[in-house]
């Protein structure tokens, strides 16, 4: 387990709910990866990512679905993209397994 934190610091973290919309090749990233463009509904809006999700997604598969993604960390150069949220999954070594709503909900929907 890693270091204990106080409920001051998890109620700092903005996870929604959002729905993938659009999904491209990202050959100039270090690992396989894609780039999302993800829509977190009219609060939010559209953002973009980057994710090493290739082993177990194809790109045609995950338009359309909804996952959580942190929304208010700072944005992040990859390459010669900028991503602007992170998405979350259960991670096993290379294999990344997204975290998902069991049942489909609004876009933009505050995870506490």
């Amino acid at each position: 387990m890693e270091e204990t934190i106080t409920w001051g610091d998890f109620s700092k973290i903005d996870m929604r709910v959002g729905t993938v919309i659009a999904v491209y090749d990202f050959p100039e990233a270090r690992n396989p990866s894609y780039k999302l463009e993800i829509d977190f509904g009219a609060e939010i809006g559209v953002r973009k990512t980057s994710a090493q999700i290739t082993e177990k997604y194809k790109k045609e598969d995950i338009i359309g679905h909804q996952l959580i993604a942190v929304v208010n960390f700072p944005k992040k150069q990859i390459a010669n993209f900028m991503s602007e949220c992170l998405i979350l999954g259960a991670v096993e070594k290379s294999s990344v397994v997204l975290i998902q709503p069991q049942m489909r909900v609004p876009n933009g929907l505050k995870i506490s």
